[in-house]
């Protein structure tokens, strides 16, 4: 039997893999190309009062997990106690069997405070005065607990209308690790919001200095706000939406269509979705042109438990898989780009894991020079972002495609304590190569298959994103 969480071999199930992690992966930097810490908290060096704060605030994977054991909201988003909020979290997680948000506490647990246990309701307040303490060391600020994870660059996510103030002082400041923004235009994709989408055209006016009165203002702004997000280092968007949709319409149809939703007026589904292609095809040509790569996620019903919406909004653990996710729009919609631009470099992220194979198929009819592995099959997202998940993905991808083009792993967390799940994602894809090897499906070419693991930790997302950083060959 192995040891709990043993360093030497945890999730690692061959001595290949134990000699691929150890070896070649282990000490890689991170580059987390897509995540959603706040740039003024970095800015500001945040201190953190206790764990409760730096650990389940904001994380609704912990939240929906405390939901499900039946504790009161009142000691998950409400005014308990932070000391009673860690007491049920650690009574929740010590029934968390095979779930990996055990597996990601107990790595963060040890990298950054030491403790080598179990936490669990009997275990909670020695954890608690154990990580207190050290949360309140200097080192814990959130640049020292960014520079300790070994992580060379961070992208955040932003809006267009957004200021970048923080990433400008971050910019000037003696920072050493690159914090800049990754451009997600949500808000002026959402025409079917109506008032809030017509709000949001105005603020963009008065940030943009354009007015945006008709979609070739739009078009405008937005543009423009890309250039400025360019001089701060964004070399990425990225872009949640319900699916990857192709209506095409005609640009008369488009205005209309924005002018109605300018007035907040009631819009078709057929409208939402013309408009919505017209935007994608505009903002994938803004790619082309400045270089950067369109990250799309799709697959997830979001906000469904309405009176909880309506309590907490988005972002709060009532999200779910949706499966129509239709590869017909996805290919067309890709095609329709490459027919007038040119495709940008685009990851394709499905919160549906079904849909991996179907990705591959897709992205492998538009692969192409000089980019290696220019459509990418985004790394096991959100409710898949577990050893299984991993797995599935990774395998998938490896039949249909180039594995050793993959551009790795992402936190995708509001969390400055996440670092580890590229530990995680690390010793999977050790494992899952070490076995293929031991199998006899791959050479025990130790050499090749190092640099192969080096690139998808980290030296394949700096050149794909054409980040300012020294790729690591060793």
């Amino acid at each position: 039997m192995k040891n709990f969480m043993d360093d030497q071999d945890f999730l690692l199930s061959t001595k290949t893999g134990e000699e691929l992690f150890h070896n070649f992966a282990e000490g890689m930097p991170i580059v987390d190309y897509h995540c959603h810490i706040s740039p003024k908290e970095i800015w500001e060096d945040k201190r953190f009062e206790n764990i409760t704060e730096v650990w389940l605030g904001g994380d609704h994977y912990k939240w929906r997990l405390m939901r499900a054991n039946g504790v009161d909201e009142r000691f998950i988003t409400g005014d308990a106690p932070a000391r009673e909020k860690f007491q049920k979290w650690a009574e929740t997680l010590g029934r968390c069997v095979g779930n990996p948000v055990f597996e990601w506490s107990h790595l963060e647990l040890k990298r950054y405070f030491g403790y080598e246990g179990v936490l669990n309701g009997k275990t909670a307040q020695e954890v608690w005065d154990l990580a207190n303490a050290k949360l309140a060391e200097a080192s814990f600020t959130c640049r020292n607990l960014i520079k300790q994870s070994n992580v060379r660059m961070i992208c955040t996510t932003d809006d267009p209308a957004d200021s970048f103030e923080w990433h400008k002082k971050i910019a000037a400041d003696s920072f050493d690790v690159q914090v800049v923004p990754a451009m997600r235009p949500d808000a002026a994709l959402r025409i079917e919001r109506g008032q809030e989408f017509a709000d949001y055209c105005k603020h963009l006016s008065e940030v943009a200095g354009v007015e945006v009165s008709d979609f070739e203002g739009m078009k405008a702004a937005i543009s423009k706000r890309y250039d400025v997000a360019h001089e701060l280092g964004c070399r990425a968007s990225d872009h949640a939406l319900d699916y990857v949709m192709y209506v095409p319409a005609t640009a008369d149809e488009i205005e209309a269509i924005f002018a109605k939703g300018l007035a907040a007026e009631p819009l078709t589904e057929e409208e939402v979705l013309k408009y919505k292609t017209a935007f994608m095809q505009f903002v994938a040509g803004e790619y082309v042109r400045l270089g950067w790569a369109m990250q799309l996620h799709f697959g997830c019903k979001r906000d469904n438990n309405r009176a909880m919406f309506a309590k907490l909004g988005p972002d709060t653990g009532y999200d779910c898989i949706s499966n129509y996710t239709p590869s017909d729009q996805l290919a067309d919609f890709l095609n329709s780009i490459q027919e007038t631009c040119g495709l940008p470099k685009t990851i394709l992220y499905s919160l549906n894991p079904i849909d991996n194979t179907m990705i591959d198929t897709v992205m492998g009819c538009f692969q192409e020079a000089p980019t290696a592995g220019k459509i990418q099959n985004g790394s096991a997202w959100w409710f898949n972002d577990n050893e299984v998940g991993m797995r599935e993905q990774l395998t998938a991808l490896a039949n249909e495609g180039v594995l050793g083009n993959f551009v790795g792993m992402l936190t995708d967390s509001r969390s400055f304590l996440s670092y580890p799940r590229h530990e995680y994602f690390r010793r999977v894809l050790c494992s899952v190569i070490g076995e293929w090897v031991e199998q006899g499906k791959y050479p025990a070419d130790m050499e090749l298959l190092g640099e192969v693991v080096r690139d998808i930790s980290y030296n394949n997302a700096v050149r794909y994103f054409g980040f300012d950083l020294d790729t690591v060959e060793a």
